[in-house]
């Protein structure tokens, strides 16, 4: 029957600064390939405008969350993380996203993979791209989840009920090491930079390298395409470096330019300045992720970061604030006793759920695994389990 569709449950969420659909590993095809199809389906990608899917036209708005029990000793859910290409036919498991990270706690819970405790119910995540453990903290007054609250975050509107983010295990996930080539500086083509895998693989250089003053807005940095092309020569080298391989088809390492932050007289925590690639494009505000890296190699002396002020090694538990174009972002940090690392980061986000129905994909996406035809919807979407108090 030509001209079906595949009907495949879904929900859209904000996360952080990101939005994008959520979904149930196993509404979703088990072979990654297959896999890979629906989402550029699902997405509308490869299309400048993406106006044939849920995707906005920018990477921001073209991520998936995948999330399932988890397979993993000590965690509550898997969350697997793709970056879907907008212009281009390609999905990238590779990097990790915060940001999309901080609606997976409630989304399990609302799906019913992990009880929900009156007040706070904390969930350990397992992120499969990576590697590392995150406990994400979520607010379930009554044992609900409630996407209500006052928390505001610089590059959303409004306010929400925060949800907290403690990176436990995230410290050399991708390659190995928090400092791949085993030092905290070094040059690339004559640039001095920063090879760091701290949540995020990414190649930290000073903005001055580029005689850029590290506040220029993302529409000023996109718009300069020697530019852009330097650091994407400079990130593929890094990557090779970082033992990634060849990262032409990858978003990571992603490009950092640090620049020391304007010093305000009331301000409570060290401050450090931050323009984050996507890798292609400046993030209008900044990656989670990236921010916990960015924030950790502040505090971490002989890193390109930590020369644009940073703190001298103190015990304990520091806050970073990461300056970026949409306002700031704040980290706790934790170094270990000796500075050679990193303990623990936290920062918190808010997440909001926006809709929940079932995704339509062209049959050639997903050919004739799935029903067909218009299901009655309580028959596609059962209902979850009813919380549990503790």
């Amino acid at each position: 029957m030509r001209g079906m569709k595949t009907e495949i449950p879904c929900v859209l969420m904000r996360g952080g600064t990101s939005r994008g659909p959520f979904f149930l590993a196993d509404w979703l095809p088990a072979d990654p390939a297959e896999r890979d199809r629906v989402l550029l389906a699902a997405m509308g990608s490869p299309h400048a405008l993406q106006v044939d899917g849920l995707g906005g036209g920018n990477s921001l708005t073209s991520k998936v969350a995948i999330v399932s029990r988890s397979s993993r000793p000590g965690c509550d859910i898997d969350y697997l993380f793709a970056q879907v290409s907008v212009d281009r036919a390609c999905v990238d498991t590779r990097p990790n996203c915060g940001n999309m990270l901080a609606g997976a706690a409630p989304f399990a819970i609302e799906e019913g993979l992990v009880p929900a405790r009156d007040g706070e119910t904390a969930v350990r995540v397992h992120n499969v791209n990576t590697g590392a453990v995150i406990e994400a903290v979520a607010q379930t007054p009554g044992g609900r989840i409630t996407y209500e609250g006052d928390t505001r975050i610089d590059g959303v509107a409004g306010s929400a009920a925060p949800v907290r983010l403690n990176f436990l295990q995230a410290w050399g996930a991708v390659t190995g090491r928090l400092f791949p080539t085993g030092r905290r500086q070094e040059r690339l083509d004559g640039v001095p930079a920063t090879l760091i895998d701290a949540a995020m693989p990414m190649v930290l250089m000073p903005a001055a390298s580029f005689s850029l003053r590290g506040d220029e807005t993302p529409q000023a940095l996109d718009g300069d395409a020697a530019l852009l092309a330097r650091l994407e020569a400079l990130r593929r080298e890094a990557g090779a470096r970082m033992g990634l391989g060849d990262v032409s088809a990858s978003v990571i390492p992603k490009p950092v330019l640090v620049s020391p932050a304007a010093m305000d007289a009331g301000q409570a925590c060290a401050a450090i300045r931050s323009r984050y690639f996507t890798p292609w494009a400046c993030h209008r505000a900044h990656a989670a992720t990236g921010a916990v890296g960015v924030a950790a190699a502040f505090l971490i002396p002989g890193t390109v970061a930590h020369d644009c002020g940073g703190p001298a090694p103190a015990p304990g538990r520091r806050a970073v604030r990461v300056e970026h174009p949409g306002g700031a972002m704040e980290i706790d940090v934790a170094l270990e006793p000796d500075g050679s690392g990193v303990r623990t980061a936290a920062l918190v986000r808010t997440a909001r759920k926006i809709m929940k129905g079932t995704l339509y994909v062209p049959e050639a996406a997903w050919p004739a695994q799935r029903a067909i035809h218009p299901l009655p919807f309580a028959a596609a979407w059962p209902e979850p389990a009813p919380p549990q108090h503790a």
